[in-house]
């Protein structure tokens, strides 16, 4: 996105600015639609590796409506992959709140992948444990959330119902896949601030397993869009215990990074099986 250009304001721009990407990447591609799109999170960038076969790769800026992420773990890129015979489109990282941009940018990347074609949506992240039984390195996948943002990707007369806002039929594909995979809730907070012993507690007596900073806002999104929503956290810390082992970005990163590959060829299995 230029400095020139604004954000959009309603959920109708925000997809018409959705469909304008949609068109330059399909354009890019030599695609005529995708089937899916993947978003990987915080040390996913290895995933891409093992995900699927790759077709193509640009900058996520040379779209309309992009932005380049600050954060760190985070390229910006975007592939277009095989993954068997289903089209994917696949981003290397996400913008967030804490970064300064509103909810329509931090979506915009699931709203051009739909607007492409996809009506599967796969998203992924890194987030602390909110449960004893939830370890670090652990990937759990998504059964609901708690969206703590005080935001919404939608802005208008847009009544959407998200009861079963992460798709029962996704989960049972993984589960297939992998039966030894948990289910948990996960809780999206603006960040970039962690939350403290107090807030944490507050969090797991609500009901949530896992904490984060992304995920929420693009899973709003998808299903306004029409698309399943398959959502998949790597646990990187444990959240409740900073009190005996204070939070460190990079190893909490690490955590992730050293599973990425596998985790690609997860999510490969799945995209096939799916």
């Amino acid at each position: 996105m230029s400095e020139s250009e604004q954000p959009p304001r309603t959920t109708g721009e925000a997809k018409q600015l959705a469909d304008s990407a949609a068109k330059e990447l399909l354009a890019r591609a030599g695609a005529d639609s995708f089937d899916a799109l993947v978003v990987l999170g915080s040390g996913w960038a290895g995933a891409v590796d093992t995900l699927g076969t790759p077709d193509i790769d640009i900058d996520a800026t040379e779209l309309p409506g992009f932005v380049r992420p600050t954060a760190e773990g985070h390229s910006g890129r975007v592939r277009s992959m095989w993954v068997g015979d289903k089209r994917v489109v696949v981003f290397v990282g996400r913008v967030h709140l804490y970064e300064g941009f509103g909810p329509m940018v931090a979506t915009h990347a699931v709203r051009t992948g739909i607007a492409a074609g996809a009506r599967v949506a796969v998203l992924t992240g890194s987030a602390g444990s909110l449960r004893t039984d939830f370890q670090p390195g652990q990937p759990i996948v998504l059964r609901d959330h708690v969206n703590l943002t005080a935001t919404s990707p939608l802005a208008g007369p847009d009544f959407v119902d998200l009861t079963r806002a992460y798709s029962e039929r996704l989960r049972g594909v993984i589960h297939e896949v992998d039966a030894s995979l948990a289910e948990g809730v996960y809780v999206s907070t603006t960040g970039p601030q962690l939350q403290t012993q107090t807030e944490l507690k507050v969090l797991r007596q609500a009901g949530a397993d896992v904490v984060g900073r992304s995920i929420a806002l693009e899973t709003i999104a998808a299903v306004e869009m029409g698309a399943e929503v398959l959502g998949l956290s790597m646990v990187s810390n444990d959240a409740l215990g900073a009190v005996l082992e204070p939070f460190e970005q990079e190893r909490a990163l690490e955590v992730v990074t050293q599973r990425a590959r596998r985790l690609g060829e997860l999510l490969n299995r799945v995209l096939e099986a799916a």
